[in-house]
């Protein structure tokens, strides 16, 4: 499915950006706005180096249209949308029409008169009387509200404004940067506009006139300066590291001492069950050892009140897209290895890096070799190619390096190609996953020696689809919704399901994205977020109330739904046919990955089951349960307490009250605030060394 520019440009400023904002109490539609400051018209979207759609402005008399589409990887937004501003250049009215990645349908509104602001999104319709300035963040707009709110801001007192639907929105500048069209030099000022995200984000401005938008990942520059995107990117890179070397000096305790953990009850994931309170103690990046607790803290001990709680092995996220913000949150979260399922490979190279060298908190990283066939709707990650000499050659690339223990294929692949990659990638040793190329199905791949398939929807999808149908677009998504018509004991599904069992094929199912697909509705709360959605910043929460599909009608809203009936019933068959099952999100992982593991308990799983598969599971499934997934002396520190007992409610593992990671201390509460997240526990009580 591959969700790495994520559920659309939009939702993916919101997630992996940053800002919210509302409009002031002295608005009015009749002053024009000062559109004085030259600016361009036409913007280009960039990701992967490649050119992918535009951002076109059009300023009127009291304010500006605009229009945004670009596709990636077959999908992507298509929006239209039309701001009126005062005078201050604050919104007085927005309507925004169009359609989201994955084919909600737009129709936001917002209007500001006499004090009063009401708005209209797919969360549903509010309304709130404001005291003072504020400035209307659209759920749903395109990218160029940030250079609407961003000239509010430089004209606001303090750089800041209050923000609708909730919190606030903050402008700091940077520096000053240099570019080129390659004719022209131009200095433009690089700002981290933050307020109701989890994240910044890196906007460009030329005085008061936008220039661009940067993210390590892609880009969105005025057009005729694409060329700056690889050096922009790179800074954005150095921007987001910089926050999160800071954040990390001051919430990463490595004592330099042994730490002394008393008072916990260790999971055993070989017997499924918490022991008896014991202490646990690291010196540097091992366990050393497991005491009694009358065994007295030592002289020289840190000591960290386990308070009873429970003490579980780090859990593998085994299909992430890792950026510098997933690697911090994912440790938060529990979530001590990742696997990544394809990348930037420069980006996340410099990442492993900067994490590996202390720099940064993240998980280790297990790489696959993301290879991708051209074509109009190739994901631009990883290695294009154009020939099956191509594909065979970029499998040695990723096997050169030693540093990837798989490929993965995709979508436009050629299939007949695939024999030769998989063969090539079994004489280096490397492990074959990955989707089902388009105008093939799953039992072809199987055939042709994949070790693991690729998200659940890419099985299935082989036993409805007619022939000549193209998943390389939104259809390998959509027509999940004909799935609660297939008979699962049929002989198709039978026949792939034993096929898999016979040859030892894994699957990563990726439950979680395909519950956010199939179950979110506008205006209800997502399932998967029920848990922790209070706790997150208001972008995260209108997000986690909007719809990724078109649900156009009644019929379409119970086929979604019993699509994903269809999913778990089948998910359950292969886990009683002895098919190996995988968890992964494909959502970034952290809270998203705990949804993960909650949704196994209804394919007949049990919560101790989950955590030893979740961790000693995935350690001995990657090769490396010598060092990882087990509590005991001479292992690496990687675990992480809960005040609960998790083998009696699952749910216990989203309230972490510490991680360690590689024997470095990290405390969630003091985390999470850095990203707008209101803390689920208390730090422990810690007692320094004597």
């Amino acid at each position: 499915m591959h969700v790495s520019i994520k559920t659309g440009l939009a939702m993916m400023l919101a997630a992996s950006l940053a800002a919210c904002g509302n409009p002031p109490a002295s608005q009015s539609a009749t002053d024009a706005p000062d559109t004085s400051a030259a600016e361009a018209t036409r913007f280009t979207v960039i990701y992967g180096n490649t050119e992918i759609g535009a951002l076109e402005i059009t300023p009127t008399d009291t304010g500006y249209g605009v229009e945004f589409e670009y596709r990636n990887n077959g999908r992507g937004p298509t929006i239209s949308e039309s701001v009126t501003l005062d005078a201050a250049g604050l919104p007085t009215s927005w309507t925004i029409d169009g359609a989201s990645t994955f084919g909600n349908p737009i129709d936001e509104s917002f209007e500001f008169e006499d004090d009063q602001a009401s708005w209209s999104d797919a969360t549903g319709s509010d309304a709130a009387l404001i005291d003072g300035e504020a400035f209307y963040v659209p759920q749903d707009g395109s990218p160029y509200w940030l250079a609407i709110a961003a000239r509010a801001l430089m004209d606001s007192e303090d750089g800041s404004l209050n923000a609708i639907p909730g919190g606030a929105l903050q402008l700091n500048e940077i520096e000053q940067l240099s570019v080129s069209d390659g004719s022209h030099e131009r200095t433009v000022t690089s700002y981290a506009l933050t307020g109701t995200s989890l994240e910044p984000t890196y906007i460009l401005m030329h005085d008061r006139a936008f220039f661009g938008l940067v993210t390590p990942g892609f880009a969105i520059l005025e057009t005729g300066f694409e060329a700056e995107d690889e050096r922009l990117r790179g800074i954005a890179a150095a921007y987001g590291a910089a926050r999160l070397e800071n954040i990390q000096a001051r919430t990463a305790h490595d004592y330099g001492a042994p730490v002394r953990i008393r008072n916990v009850r260790v999971f055993d994931p070989a017997s499924q069950a918490l022991g008896v309170p014991v202490s646990v103690v690291i010196e540097g990046d091992r366990i050393a050892a497991i005491d009694a607790l009358d065994v007295p803290t030592r002289s020289g001990e840190v000591e960290i009140d386990g308070a009873g709680g429970s003490l579980l092995p780090g859990m593998f996220e085994m299909h992430g897209h890792m950026g510098e913000a997933d690697a911090l949150l994912n440790i938060a979260a529990g979530v001590t290895s990742v696997r990544d399922m394809g990348n930037n490979n420069e980006v996340l190279s410099a990442l492993i890096e900067r994490i590996e060298g202390g720099e940064l908190a993240g998980p280790r990283v297990f790489r696959s070799g993301f290879i991708e066939g051209q074509s109009p709707f190739s994901a631009n990650n990883g290695i294009l190619v154009a020939s099956q000499e191509e594909a065979v050659a970029a499998v040695d690339t990723y096997a050169d390096t030693g540093d990837y223990i798989q490929i993965k294929i995709y979508n436009s692949m050629n299939p007949d190609w695939v024999p030769a990659m998989i063969e090539r990638a079994h004489e280096r040793g490397l492990r074959v996953a990955g989707h089902v190329p388009a105008f093939t199905n799953a039992d072809t791949m199987i055939a042709a020696g994949y070790d693991e398939m690729t998200h659940i929807n890419q099985v299935m999808l082989g036993w409805v689809l007619e022939e000549g149908e193209d998943t390389r677009e939104l259809l390998r998504l959509t027509a999940l919704r004909r799935l609660p018509a297939l008979d699962l004991q049929s002989e198709p599904v039978q026949n792939t399901i034993n096929a898999m069992a016979a040859r030892g094929v894994a699957i990563d199912p990726t439950l979680a994205i395909h519950e956010a697909l199939l179950l979110s509705r506008n205006g209800e709360l997502t399932p998967g977020a029920v848990d922790y959605i209070d706790h997150m910043p208001v972008e995260e929460q209108r997000s986690a109330r909007s719809a990724w599909a078109d649900i156009a009608n009644a019929e379409d809203d119970a086929n979604y739904r019993g699509a994903f009936d269809q999913i778990l019933a089948t998910i359950s068959m292969m886990r009683d046919a002895g098919i190996f099952l995988v968890p992964g999100t494909d959502l970034g992982g952290s809270f998203a990955y705990h949804r993960e593991l909650e949704l196994y308990q209804r394919t007949g799983m049990t919560a101790p089951e989950i955590l030893a598969w979740a961790s000693q599971g995935m350690a001995a499934y990657l090769g490396v349960d010598d060092e990882l997934g087990t509590i005991a002396p001479g292992m690496l520190a990687d675990f992480y307490l809960v005040p609960g007992d998790p083998t009696r409610d699952l749910s216990e593992i989203k309230t972490i009250s510490m991680v360690a990671s590689d024997g470095v201390i990290y405390f969630p509460t003091e985390i999470y605030p850095e990203f707008g997240i209101q803390p689920f526990t208390e730090v422990p009580n810690v007692t320094a060394a004597q």
